[in-house]
């Protein structure tokens, strides 16, 4: 992938928003080429504003992903995002998201007061998403729900179901059941994801061995597979960085 043609930037919320906010990003592709990369899981739900030199302006929400996926940034592509966190799903977002598993679908142009004319921002856009998704919060939140996502996100799902079941006074039966209906998919295999997250950024450093609790050697091979679709080894030659997390992207 050619970064010199790709420019980016993140922004973190601000704290009111940070248990349903995981980022703002803008990402542009000034090429007039595309950009053929495969996407990888990171356990965020994201909403894409985005418009290029071969789409009209469209607004997408992509659900939680939990296999490789290869994508083509679109020529003269400009893209402002929001990546979710989990606790979004079920007070903030319009479309349930266990329908969306690997998949998206597409929302109001309007969603959350944004137009295309204001793609040309990306201050003056997170300004705006922040105070409208303020306006969609809540007053009372579940609390076990609070703590849960909490040690998830603090321990990248590396530890047990039952130690997240212990910490949130929840049962493991009732969080799997939520799970399923909220996200498509089971609190452990959610925490597969958020350690393979982890793991990534080690391995495209060189380091074969990341430290995140894999059982053995042979399970480490066989989930880093999973989720980039090669082992190890081949993620590690990937000399053009076509394997991404949109979230680790490099910033100009």
């Amino acid at each position: 992938m050619a970064f010199s043609d790709i420019e980016y930037r993140q922004l973190k919320p601000e704290p009111k928003l940070a248990e349903f906010v995981e980022s703002f990003w803008m990402l542009i592709n000034h090429a007039a080429v595309e950009q053929r990369v495969v996407l990888v899981p990171d356990g965020r739900i994201d909403v894409f504003f985005s418009c290029s030199a071969t789409e009209p302006y469209h607004v997408t929400l992509l659900g939680l992903e939990n296999q490789p996926d290869a994508q083509a940034i679109p020529p003269k592509t400009t893209m402002f995002a929001i990546s979710w966190k989990l606790l979004a799903a079920e007070y903030i977002l319009p479309v349930r998201v266990a329908d969306l598993l690997h998949s998206a679908c597409y929302l109001p142009l309007d969603y959350l007061g944004i137009t295309s004319e204001e793609l040309h921002n990306f201050d003056a856009f997170c300004a705006k998403v922040s105070t409208q998704i303020t306006q969609l919060i809540p007053a009372k939140l579940d609390n076990r729900k609070q703590k849960l996502f909490n040690l998830l996100y603090a321990s990248n799902g590396t530890l047990t179901v039952e130690a997240y079941a212990d910490a949130a006074a929840w049962s493991s039966r009732q969080i799997n059941r939520y799970f399923t209906h909220q996200f498509g998919l089971s609190l452990k295999a959610y925490c597969n994801i958020l350690r393979f997250r982890a793991a990534l950024p080690q391995l495209k450093g060189g380091r074969l061995f990341p430290d995140q609790h894999f059982a053995d050697q042979a399970h480490f091979i066989r989930e880093i597979k999973k989720y980039t679709g090669v082992i190890p080894k081949e993620l590690v030659r990937n000399k053009d960085d076509r394997f991404i997390q949109f979230s680790a992207l490099p910033k100009k």
